[in-house]
This record gives structure tokens, C-alpha cells and sequence, in this order.
């Protein structure tokens, strides 16, 4: 009888575990993807939709099919159930069976962390399509009535790449309605120092982005936890309360209440602990990858900060997934190892016309080597880099670089 592997989830992760399995086994598997969403979303373009540089019919393409055209199964619902034990998932009140699980479910915001994010008039964020939309809204009403502005990462949020992008593309857009001059532009961040990224840093790191905030005119608050959002003020630790006009705050992110709901399967923010095979470590046949990965850190910081779960790190652990289920099939051990501290770093921060390569051996120390490498070469590299992906994710080309 054939295997039947299920997907919950169908962006970077889900999308490329589901062909990866397909190919592995040359279709010789049964492969059925649950997504409570029906279109692929590039998360990387989101930092230029509120600025009307992207549209979501840009950054987005339906999935079915893509899944379709390689013979994967696809449901559009929300899982609403994992039995780990009877192997059996429920969407939309049906039952689904598998052999192996590949849960792939990505993220939500925590808002609850910063009270007052999630329902102040001038603060957004941007980790979703609906958020950054949201967040377009507020620019354009912000342009008629401009203010201060804060950009930042609050504790225990992990997608510094994000802020910061987003921080220097406000500073590029202020400049470009002749707001710069006039509009205080403020980065507040849990991070130790800037440049920590989430990653611990890296060589001359700190330097290159106090540089870059100066040379910006960019006032920058470190090590603090953000304690509420009121209407025109954020209210930090240790600290008079800082105004703003407008606001882009990234929060931390948690697992789905579906995954969290499983015995033993999740940790208290709902993501899921798993070997470097990337099996769960309490159901060998439960696979989470991305987001819905649980990931530990070698250090502890004042103000908690967190790690960036992001799409290259995500393809690289869908693929080492892919492989081992595929083994597991073909009646073998699971031989696939590579522990998410030990995957290359490689993201492509924009800076509006300007930007940094990062590169490193490594995502977590200890490292031999990591190099930031910045100019506007890096801007057209994003841009190049989204057009490449979406044309590879859209085609289904998941064993392309």
C-alpha cells in the first residue's frame, strides 16, 4: 500500500516538503497538503507593501495548481485537530489518515506581548498580508498628517531582518516626500546592540549598522522591552515613554492553538521540539519544519530576544524532512542530519536603494566565518532574488538552488 504523507501548511515550508517528498520517492507516494490558506505568500516583500511598491496579487499565487500540476492533493481548510496517536488529522470536519506528518503551520503574532499593539490607532505590524496592508493604510494616512515615526522589534520577536529593512525603506520613503528633515525616526529593538539580528552578531556588525542609523539621521533605543502602546506613545523599560505618529512594531511569534493542542507534541509557545532530523522528538513520525520548529539558543540576553525562523533555513529543513521520510519509507533510518544552528545564514536585507548582504557558515555560534557586506548591489539582489523565487515556488521547481 502506498505511503501517505500530509502536509499542514503550504508556504515555504509546506510547499517545498510536499514536492521535495513527491520527487524523492519519483511519485511513488501519496502527498496531500491542508493549508488554511490558498495562496503562496512571499514573506519578504511584505516590508514594501504598505509603501505601494508591491500589491498582494504581486507577492502571492494560488496553490492549487502548482500542487496539482505535480500530483499533490490540496485541501484549502484549517486543521482543527492532530490525533498523533491514531495518525489522523481534521480539517473542515473531515478526517484525514497519514503515515508521516510534515507540520509546516508557520506563525501568529503574540500581540498580547505588547499590550495595546494589537488595537492602537498609528501602530502596526507587518508579518502579515492582512497586517501590512493594514499598516499601507496608516501610511497614507500618516502622509497627511506626519509625526514622529518608531520602527522596532519588541522582546522576544526574532525577525530583526525585518525591522530593520523596514526601518531604513521608512527612512528612504521619508526622504522621498521630503519628510526626512522634519520627522524624527526612531529604532527601538530588544537586541543587546544592533546588528545581534537574533544570530548573536556578527564581525563588525554593530559598527557597520551604528553607521548606517547616523548616516540616516536614525535615533536608535537598544535593550529595552516595550511595556504598552497607547495612542501616540510607546512605553519602554527604563525610560520616559517615546512619541510617534506612527508606528511598525514586529512581535514575537507562537505556534497554532491546533499544534499546541497535541500531548507532548509542543513546547508553551506552541512550537514543536525536534531532532536535527527534524522529527518530533516525542512522535517519530511528526516532522515540524520553519517556524513551527522550536529552535534553542546558545545565550541568554538581558531583554529576551528570539531567533529568525526564515525561508532559507525553513527550504533547507523541508528538504532534510523530505529526505528522511522518504527513508523511512523505503524502510531505512532516518539519515539526514543538519540542526538549524549549523545551516548557512544567507539574507539579503533592503534598505529602500541601498541594502546588506549577510552572509555566514553558520545561523548560531560558534562560527569560522560570517562577513555583512553592504551596498546598493544588495537592493538589486533582493529584487532579483524575489522574482527568481516566486517564478521557482510557482512552478513547483522546489530542487532549484
Amino acid at each position: 500500500m502506498r505511503k501517505r504523507v500530509l502536509v499542514l501548511g503550504g508556504n515555504f515550508g509546506g510547499l517545498t516538503a510536499a514536492l521535495s517528498v513527491k520527487h524523492e520517492l519519483q511519485g511513488d507516494v501519496d502527498v496531500r497538503v491542508i493549508a488554511a490558506s490558498d495562496r503562496f505568500l512571499f514573506n519578504p516583500s511584505l516590508i514594501w507593501l504598505p509603501f505601494g511598491k508591491r500589491r498582494p496579487q504581486d507577492i502571492t499565487f494560488p496553490l492549487a495548481p502548482t500542487l496539482t500540476e505535480h500530483d499533490v492533493d490540496f485541501v484549502h481548510a484549517s486543521a482543527t485537530r492532530i490525533d498523533a496517536a491514531a495518525k489522523r488529522v481534521t480539517a473542515a470536519g473531515v478526517e484525514y489518515d497519514y503515515d508521516y506528518l510534515v507540520i509546516a503551520t508557520g506563525y501568529r503574532n503574540a500581540m498580547g506581548a505588547v499590550p495595546g499593539l494589537a488595537d492602537t490607532d498609528g501602530a502596526y505590524t507587518i508579518t502579515t498580508l492582512e497586517d501590512a496592508i493594514h499598516a499601507g493604510e496608516g501610511w497614507r494616512r500618516f502622509l497627511q498628517n506626519p509625526g514622529p515615526v518608531i520602527v522596532g522589534a519588541s522582546q522576544g520577536a526574532g525577525c530583526f531582518g525585518a525591522a530593520y529593512e523596514f526601518l531604513f525603506n521608512m527612512s528612504y520613503q521619508l526622504r522621498r516626500f521630503g519628510l526626512k528633515k522634519h520627522v524624527p525616526l526612531t529604532y527601538v529593538t530588544a537586541e543587546p546592540f544592533l546588528g545581534h539580528f537574533g544570530i548573536g552578531g556578527l564581525p563588525g556588525g554593530e559598527r557597520l549598522l551604528g553607521m548606517f542609523l547616523r548616516k540616516e539621521g536614525i535615533t536608535a533605543v537598544t535593550e529595552v522591552a516595550m511595556e504598552e502602546v497607547v495612542e501616540g506613545k510607546l512605553a519602554v523599560s527604563g525610560r520616559e515613554p517615546l512619541d510617534f505618529a506612527y508606528a511598525v512594531i514586529i512581535p514575537p511569534f507562537e505556534g497554532q492553538d491546533v499544534v499546541r493542542g497535541v500531548p507532548g507534541l509542543a513546547d508553551e509557545k506552541g512550537f514543536v521540539p525536534v531532532r536535527d532530523t527534524y522529527q518530533s522528538a516525542a512522535y517519530p513520525d511528526v516532522y515540524a519544519v520553519g517556524v513551527a520548529a522550536a529552535v534553542s539558543v546558545p545565550w541568554t540576553t538581558a531583554v529576551p530576544v528570539g531567533v529568525p525562523k526564515t525561508g532559507f533555513p525553513t527550504e533547507v529543513q523541508a528538504h532534510v524532512a523530505a529526505e528522511n521520510i522518504a527513508s523511512q519509507i523505503r524502510g531505512k533510518e532516518p539519515g539526514r542530519h543538519k540542526a538549524f544552528g549549523e545551516i548557512p545564514a544567507v539574507c539579503v536585507m533592503d534598505a529602500g536603494n541601498n541594502g546588506v548582504m549577510i552572509l555566514a557558515d553558520r545561523m548560531l555560534p560558534p562560527r569560522k566565518a560570517g562577513v555583512l557586506i553592504p551596498g546598493p548591489q544588495s537592493h538589486g539582489a533582493k529584487l532579483l532574488f524575489e522574482k527568481y523565487f516566486l517564478w521557482k515556488a510557482r512552478h513547483g521547481y522546489v530542487r532549484l538552488p
